[in-house]
């Protein structure tokens, strides 16, 4: 999308505009882990680290987030600062934008809302820690991510979904809207803390280069939805799949008792499964994010319009 027809409420940082003119790599990275996925002040340490594996690649970084009554993509170092200490930031997913921009509101954009901008910006590569899917014991409850990810031609690297959804269901949701499931280097679905959910996925690849060429078939069929790239924790951090589910079970049972629901719920979870594994779950998390940042921008530069004659299409 030419840089003159962004929406208005768009604003690119000079670095983001420039590696757009010059046909740059570039990975978008959400900004709700930092408003809302980690304590300070772990989250701006996380989010400059994943800044820095992006640039490790050859690609540049492009975190997402909103305010002053705008949607910033890429960020300063102290837009980031501010962002990370923001006392009350809103999760921005697609209901939430036009009500965070009037309000001039520090915003935290979820996966979907990070797609949304993303998409919109002309970014084709979004690197993330785990994505949202159907929540436990509620059906009826999914994440905005899933749709989003069914009506966006991106490529998404994380972890596969957050431990504490229904991992069975989310996949089929995924698999009913479309969106294909490309394990890198594992045929098993990650369950975010830990390498094996026990459930198959579709598609397996052991490269980046094979990654890149399905991207263009996939966009050259006009097929809309997302490329959903899973890949595990690295090995040294992730934890057994028996005891997270313990914890995680603990943790449904005391936000049950504290009629703790809605968006309260996932950061309620992940914060309680983080105390129960002793801090284990959150040295998981950061490392898997820094992990997915990494593979995502050896994708963006795999995809670039600078190495499209070593795909071969």
């Amino acid at each position: 999308m030419p840089l003159e027809k962004l929406p208005h409420p768009y604003v690119l940082s000079q670095e983001i505009a420039q590696a757009r003119r010059l046909d740059l790599p570039i990975v978008a990275l959400e900004s709700a882990v930092i408003t809302h996925g980690l304590p300070r002040p772990e989250n701006l340490n996380l989010a400059r680290q994943m800044e820095s594996e992006v640039r490790s690649q050859e690609a540049i970084p492009a975190t997402i987030a909103l305010f002053g009554g705008s949607v910033h993509v890429g960020l300063s170092q102290i837009e980031l600062e501010n962002l990370a200490a923001a006392p009350s930031p809103r999760k921005v997913s697609r209901r939430d934008f036009a009500t965070a921009l009037e309000k001039n509101e520090f915003g935290g954009t979820t996966v979907a809302g990070t797609l949304i901008a993303a998409h919109t910006a002309g970014i084709r590569v979004f690197a993330t820690g785990g994505i949202g899917g159907v929540h436990r014991n509620a059906p009826f409850d999914v994440s905005a991510d899933l749709p989003e990810l069914s009506r966006t031609p991106m490529v998404v690297v994380c972890a596969g979904a957050k431990a504490i959804l229904d991992l069975p269901a989310t996949l089929e949701y995924l698999e009913t809207s479309g969106i294909p499931v490309i394990g890198y280097q594992t045929d098993d679905f990650p369950a975010f803390y830990s390498r094996s959910s026990g459930l198959p996925i579709s598609a397996c690849v052991d490269s980046v280069l094979e990654i890149a060429r399905i991207a263009h078939i996939h966009w050259e069929m006009s097929l809309t939805s997302a490329l959903l790239v899973v890949q595990p924790p690295p090995a040294e951090f992730a934890l057994p799949r028996a005891d997270v589910e313990r914890a995680i079970q603990t943790a449904l049972i005391e936000a049950e008792k504290s009629k703790i629901r809605g968006y309260a719920i996932t950061p309620y979870l992940l914060n309680r499964v983080n105390e129960l594994s002793g801090g284990a779950s959150m040295r998981v998390n950061l490392a898997l994010l820094r992990n997915n940042a990494r593979l995502a921008a050896q994708i963006a530069v795999a995809i670039s319009p600078r190495a499209k004659d070593t795909l071969h299409l």
